[in-house]
């Protein structure tokens, strides 16, 4: 039996744009030519997997048609939820829709996920598939690259079958619990599952009656039309609002992980955007894109919507001027050197791959002090993202306003 790909495709991007009420979200920004959502969608065209289905709400529903027809799937089926109600209920949802059969391997996705090595994560799903019964679950964990407080984190120990059960979890901890929780052999938690439709009803009929019943009825009474299950609200909104791992994965003790080596980020923050276009410079570059100025250069990557990746340079003893901006904030990444920054009346020095956010209208100014070039990958947000809003207060190079 194929494996059934669910991408949970509900989130609302506020994250990325704290400060702005017209965000875009995260799974359908354009990153240069593709998309979060679009490369989940590419994923799940290997031969494992059976036709997908698409959790998501009313408003995202033209967005993923689009996607859906772009990436020449024709065979789908789509759950938009009346409200919000956390991945709990979504994942029940999906599990309890028409012509799906109780041992069903199902496949839980976020589709703002970015997973590279994706035959080897095909090869781990497919070798653990036969280890799927009517009660357990498997989570994917990822083994980490730093100490993040940004995710969860699982730690294993081995089974018969050589299979990796979780024994405890860990909610998002500060850095320095997350070193010690990595030097135990903690893995991140992806936020993927993968489990039996009978292993979910079985879940839930012990340790969510509620949602259980209440998502039932909102499936049962839905109205199914172009491929489309518009699930009952009046049903559906008695939901209470719960996560999976919340509803399910913190009551039983039947869980295990697929522990996974290979390159991942739900890019999250700026930071991992930045980084990000900073494996894939070669992709963006362009020298007629490079400008050069007193202190070094800096090169335009990409001009999205609503926010510009820039590449800077800073050339030993290169100042900046001192600045502010009307219609921009920006986040920085430093990728090379030890630059030191001003932000408004503070002084301090950065290191690589620390970050620096600069809010709309704060003085702030970059130096290079030393012998070694400075590199920082800069994101600008905003409605306007020109070199004409900038307000110059100091320039050793003569260029104040």
């Amino acid at each position: 039996m194929k494996i059934k790909p669910v991408i949970l495709c509900g989130g609302s991007g506020t994250r990325l744009w704290p400060e702005s009420k017209r965000n875009e979200v995260k799974q359908f920004i354009d990153f240069g030519g593709w998309t979060l959502l679009g490369k989940t969608l590419e994923r799940i065209k290997g031969s494992i997997f059976d036709t997908p289905i698409i959790s998501t709400n009313l408003k995202y529903l033209k967005e993923i048609k689009k996607h859906l027809k772009n990436h020449r799937i024709k065979k789908y089926k789509i759950i938009l939820e009346p409200e919000k109600k956390n991945t709990g209920p979504a994942i029940l949802a999906a599990a309890l829709i028409k012509k799906i059969p109780d041992k069903q391997p199902m496949l839980f996705l976020t589709a703002d996920h970015m997973i590279e090595k994706v035959s080897k994560f095909n090869y781990e799903i497919k070798k653990n598939k036969r280890y799927l019964t009517d009660q357990n679950i498997f989570i994917f964990g990822i083994k980490p690259n730093e100490p993040s407080g940004q995710f969860g984190y699982l730690i294993t120990k081995k089974i018969k079958k050589k299979l990796n059960k979780v024994t405890r979890f860990f909610e998002k901890p500060n850095e320095l619990k997350a070193k010690k929780i990595i030097k135990k052999g903690g893995y991140w938690n992806s936020g993927m599952f993968f489990l039996r439709k009978d292993s979910i009803i079985n879940n839930y009929k012990k340790y969510q009656k509620n949602i259980y019943k209440n998502t039932f009825l909102a499936v049962y009474k839905s109205n199914f039309k172009n491929d489309t299950y518009y699930l009952n609200k009046r049903e559906f909104s008695k939901n209470s609002s719960k996560s999976f791992d919340y509803a399910i994965l913190e009551k039983t003790k039947n869980i295990n992980a697929i522990k996974l080596s290979i390159p991942w980020t739900d890019l999250g923050s700026w930071k991992e955007i930045l980084l990000m276009y900073h494996r894939n410079r070669n992709k963006y570059f362009s020298k007629k894109n490079t400008f050069y100025r007193p202190w070094g250069n800096y090169t335009n990557l990409f001009n999205g919507n609503n926010f510009l990746i820039k590449e800077l340079h800073v050339k030993s003893k290169g100042v900046l001027s001192l600045q502010k901006h009307f219609h921009r904030s920006e986040h920085w990444v430093v990728t090379q050197g030890k630059p030191k920054i001003t932000l408004n009346k503070k002084n301090f020095l950065k290191k690589p791959y620390e970050t620096i956010f600069i809010p709309q209208g704060a003085i702030h100014r970059i130096q290079n002090p030393n012998k070694k070039p400075v590199k920082i990958m800069e994101a600008q947000l905003g409605l306007i993202l020109k070199e004409t809003d900038i307000v110059r207060y100091e320039d050793v190079y003569g260029r104040a306003n």
